[in-house]
């Protein structure tokens, strides 16, 4: 029984042995037939070794892997025998081919948009097959060391091609306006394309790629080698945007940024989740909070612009000052970035706005923004009205200052009320303002017209004798000719505040004049300009543009001479 287990013990011997030589002969065949050999072999050296069907890349792996089995047999039997240095040998011919694939197939999946058609799907199961056979035979360090380096490569290659390059805050800081601004617009294409396609992409490959046995941090220290630089030099951009200058034209660009960063940053926690890319977010933490920072700045310039905006020349015509365009403008399109803003504002200190402006006691508060937000944007439409309010003190003529005001205050609520900063004002404050509009136009009437009306007799129905009757529509000829001569070129933009006053002007005038009128125009035939109707035809030509073929000026033209 001895005997033979022995012999069972020999024949067992005898077929690892026979399994050995057939795996070396059949290694020595097939890595021969790809890579020259010292008995002269043909080379194929120049032809990619995963093409077509790829049957022969197939059995060039099956070869390294017996190879490697048969490796580990004869080391068990003799470590220092020949066929274990011709395995060794031909085992590093082996990995020299398959590093060069590596390379090549590592340095064909390019496209991070489309990664999942045909061509890189079959480019991904090439690179698993010669990742887990290196793996297999003892050159995973190796394995990594070039896919880490090809890859990198194409990463870095990829985010050139966006635009994006290592800031510099000396450059950034010489940079002209246009310059800054694509340069803005680069890095929010870029990091648009590198959250959502380029780094994931990368991940996600590398995870398919890398065998699910081998440990967890040769997986991460990969993905860390090839796309760590890469991202730290992407989000490091707004950090140095955030120290330049601080000017009103660079918030929206600015709030941009900061959105960005907001938006993409759950994604680019999944992402760079590794203790190895800690870096990573540390960096857009750090960008985010330096934004903000740069966004509270540029904020408080903007609203120190307002006070120290010291024109002295009048507008012409009392029409819409260009300060109340420009901030108006500049508010609304701040109100685009309420969510943004509301985050930025939350730690800021309160502004100085008296509680009764934005909040009077009389009406409930409809403010469905943060109030941070809100009462802020408030607060820098209070300083434009400030402004305005002593722009109106440079009118020579009263009413024309209070139509002034009239139109600069119409346009504010116009702006609020037709952008979202109406809803974030709220309903309060623009009835509040509404009513000031309204007062602002009353005043105008009453001091524009007050002359015309005080003209007519205080009991307009009271009949008069022929001639003093003439007399009296003589005076409101000549006051109604004045005051359309001294308003031809006043102008109120909008439609509903002209028509507004217009209406205004006709209640104050009209009745009054048609009582007058109806009881002694008989006898004053020649004296008479205007029938009542006549009246109220002209009052609806005043407070158009100069321009305008229906204006006072046009319509007036040879009764104002």
């Amino acid at each position: 029984m001895v005997l033979r287990k022995g012999l069972l013990i020999v024949n067992h011997q005898e077929g690892s042995n026979w399994e050995t030589s057939l795996s070396m002969e059949n290694a020595r065949s097939i890595i021969a037939k790809w890579d020259p050999l010292p008995n002269g072999s043909e080379n194929k050296d120049s032809t990619p070794l995963f093409t077509n069907t790829r049957q022969e890349a197939k059995r060039y792996l099956n070869a390294v892997s017996n190879l490697h089995s048969a490796m580990q047999h004869l080391l068990t039997l003799d470590s220092s025998s020949d066929q274990l240095v011709e395995a060794c040998s031909l085992m590093q011919v082996a990995m020299n081919r398959l590093e060069r694939e590596l390379y090549r197939v590592s340095a064909e999946i390019r496209d991070h948009v489309d990664d999942d058609n045909i061509r890189h799907a079959a480019a991904k199961e090439d690179l698993k097959a010669i990742v887990e056979c290196m793996f297999f035979a003892g050159y995973g360090k190796e394995c990594v060391q070039i896919y880490s380096k090809v890859r990198k490569s194409n990463v870095t290659e990829a985010l050139q091609n966006l635009g994006v390059e290592k800031p510099r805050l000396s450059k950034m800081k010489k940079m002209q306006w246009e310059m800054f601004d694509f340069k803005i617009k680069t890095w929010l294409n870029a990091v648009k394309f590198a959250v959502g396609a380029l780094f994931p992409v990368e991940r996600s490959l590398i995870n398919q790629i890398f065998p699910s046995s081998e440990n967890t941090t040769v997986v991460e220290s990969c993905f860390a080698e090839i796309c760590k630089d890469g991202a730290e030099m992407l989000f490091l951009f707004p950090e140095i945007i955030a120290k330049c200058e601080k000017t009103p034209e660079k918030m929206f660009r600015l709030l941009d940024l900061y959105e960005a960063l907001s938006q993409n940053w759950p994604k680019i926690k999944d992402i760079f989740s590794y203790e190895s890319t800690s870096s990573v977010r540390l960096q857009v933490g750090v960008s985010h909070m330096k934004i903000g920072e740069a966004v509270r700045a540029t904020l408080s310039a903007f609203e120190s612009a307002i006070t120290k905006e010291s024109s002295k020349t009048p507008v012409p015509s009392g029409r819409i000052h260009p300060l109340t365009r420009y901030v108006m403008n500049y508010i609304s399109f701040l109100a685009d970035y309420s969510d943004a803003l509301t985050n930025i504002l939350i730690d800021s200190p309160k502004t100085p706005m008296p509680e009764s402006y934005f909040r009077t006691p009389k009406l409930p508060a409809k403010t469905p923004a943060p109030p941070e937000l809100a009462e802020r944007l408030a607060w820098e439409i209070l300083l434009l009205l400030c402004k305005i309010d002593g722009k109106a003190e440079l009118y020579k003529n009263v009413a024309l200052g209070y139509l002034f005001l009239a139109n600069n205050m119409q346009y504010v609520v116009t702006k609020a009320r037709n952008t979202k900063l109406g809803s974030i004002l709220g309903d309060d404050w623009l009835a509040s303002h509404d009513q000031k509009v309204k007062e602002y136009a009353s005043k105008y009437v009453n001091m524009a017209w007050s002359m015309v009306e005080m003209s007519l007799p205080e009991n307009p129905k009271a009949a008069m004798q022929p001639a003093e009757a003439s007399a009296k529509f003589h005076i409101f000829n000549m006051a109604f000719q004045e005051a359309c001569q001294m308003q031809s070129t006043w102008i109120a933009p909008d439609l509903k505040l002209r028509d507004d006053i217009q209406k205004s002007v006709v209640s104050k005038l009209v009745p009054k004049y048609r009582d007058f009128y109806e009881t002694n125009r008989v006898g004053s035939d020649s004296v008479i300009a205007f029938s009542p109707d006549d009246l109220q035809n002209h009052i609806s030509f005043i407070l158009h543009d100069v321009e305008d073929p229906g204006s006072i000026t046009t319509h007036f033209s040879s009764f104002l001479r």
